[in-house]
């Protein structure tokens, strides 16, 4: 029997992936592709635009292999967010990298910006520290690398944008150049009180509002399909949603008490909320979608999780990350060894730019299984930092985590990490929840689901993971650890 689907891109930092959800809620089909990060320099890191474009359609086409066409109903989009690049109005020719939202090249910009009287009303207006991870500090670098780049933007000649607006422009052949409002609020240009691009950011950082895409709704027709490789024209485009509001979405977040953890090259913590946070303690607030009325969240970003791992891979020779989880498996504990991952600084809730990476407590016990299981503890003490900051900022307990993401296949991390936050962990059985959640808002749009309470009845698979009230040891090594993280910021 044939039934309508909707294809939903998921693009990240290291893959290209596409699914098929039908109007049930099913996957029929998956497609995905890997994507190249490089560092020309340090601290730098870019992707190359075309390459994410041909990635997705390749994606798109496994995907549809053994689908009817025909039944196509919309595409949605979900992707890593941050990373923004600059391209041509005219031609549509990219005139950047992407520019990562794991680069640091304009922390001297920042840290410019920061001595200003002024630099205060940054988090004021866009609800979020100012930090090189966001957009607004690279546009400024893009455009200066640019040939007459500001005056160029003033003119509407250049369009800066973040992936989810660049693959819109893709898919529509230059007709449609749009962002959603969850994408918007992380630019660091945005007007988190009053939901537009804010005047005052704007000129903070230089940037001509001309040159930035229209803002709309995250779920509603944004263009149709036109020239694209592999889908037929006329194809219409339903949704754009920043990948870790996606996942929320996917998890079911429509109310406050859901919190979620993305992990991933870096991860997200991210709950809904309905109002402003009256303290600053590291959890920026940001838009979570609009699929009607918009919501806001409150979220931190760490950078270095995934990531980390693979660092540590490569520093002990290792080609497979499971079988650096087996090596940190294989020993009960770190003997007193610890990793603080702060590759480019660190992100939530420190904010500390110039913290740098470190490894202590080596002693000549130390193996290299120690050093993996001291990488895997850094991804649940990361967490945590950020889980605990994020209730002391709502001042409320939260009960539970949930989970999604490559890494929460590993059960044993996930066991770790319910026992340092001696919280229940809700894991995800689907991979690609955040493409899931970009697909619901879409099935919104055409009216497929009216509610949430229609949304949350969708299937969705769930481990539950309880922790062990017992394991003092882990405790007792998470205080160590957030020594270690003073040293590490001591050390900058």
């Amino acid at each position: 029997m044939r039934t309508p689907f909707i294809i939903a891109i998921d693009e990240g930092t290291t893959n290209a992936k596409a699914i098929a959800v039908d109007i049930e809620g099913n996957i029929l089909s998956k497609g995905s592709i890997p994507l190249t990060l490089t560092h020309p320099k340090a601290g730098w890191a870019e992707q190359d635009p075309m390459a994410i474009w041909h990635a997705t359609q390749s994606a798109v086409r496994i995907c549809l292999e053994f689908l009817n066409i025909d039944d196509l109903k919309g595409i949605a989009i979900s992707n890593q967010r941050e990373s923004v690049l600059a391209w041509e109005r005219k031609s549509g020719k990219p005139l950047s990298p992407v520019i990562s939202w794991q680069c640091r090249r304009s922390e001297p910009l920042c840290a410019e910006i920061a001595d200003r009287p002024d630099a205060y009303k940054i988090q004021q207006l866009s609800g979020m520290v100012l930090d090189p991870l966001y957009p607004a500090s690279k546009i400024n670098w893009l455009l200066g690398a640019i040939d007459n780049g500001f005056q160029r933007a003033a003119q509407r000649e250049i369009c800066v944008g973040t992936i989810d607006t660049w693959l819109v422009w893709q898919l529509t052949n230059g007709k449609s150049f749009v962002t959603d409002y969850s994408n918007a609020s992380r630019y660091q240009l945005f007007n988190i009180h009053q939901a537009k691009w804010d005047d005052e950011l704007l000129a903070l950082f230089q940037i001509p509002e001309q040159c930035l895409p229209e803002i709309i709704s995250s779920a509603q027709y944004r263009g149709e399909t036109l020239n694209c490789d592999g889908l037929p024209n006329g194809i219409p485009i339903l949704s754009q949603i920043g990948d870790s509001s996606a996942a929320l979405y996917g998890q079911g977040g429509f109310n406050d008490s859901i919190v979620k953890a993305t992990y991933g090259t870096g991860s997200s913590l991210m709950t809904k909320t309905a109002v402003f946070p009256k303290q600053n303690l590291g959890v920026g607030t940001t838009v979570a979608w609009h699929d009607g009325q918009l919501s806001l969240a409150l979220e931190g970003n760490i950078t270095h999780t995934g990531s980390a791992l693979g660092f540590m891979s490569q520093l002990l020779g290792v080609t497979d990350i499971n079988q650096l989880s087996l090596w940190a498996q294989s020993v009960a504990d770190t003997n007193g060894v610890y990793f603080v991952p702060a590759l480019a600084g660190l992100g939530a809730p420190y904010w500390d730019v110039k913290a740098r990476g470190m490894i202590c407590g080596l002693t000549d016990a130390a193996t290299p299984q120690i050093l993996a299981r001291a990488a895997m503890e850094s991804i649940g003490y990361q967490v945590a930092d950020l889980f605990f900051a994020m209730e002391n900022t709502l001042d409320k307990k939260l009960e539970t985590l949930s989970v999604d993401g490559g890494p929460t296949k590993n059960l044993w991390l996930m066991q770790l990490q319910a026992d340092i936050l001696q919280r229940t962990i809700i894991c995800s059985q689907i991979a690609e929840v955040s493409a899931l959640g970009a697909a619901y808002l879409a099935g919104k749009a055409l009216n497929w689901w009216e509610s949430y309470a229609q949304l949350s009845a969708l299937p969705r698979e769930t481990t539950i993971i309880v922790p062990n009230p017992n394991n003092n040891a882990i405790q007792q090594n998470y205080l160590n650890w957030q020594q270690a993280v003073k040293r590490a910021r001591f050390q900058a």
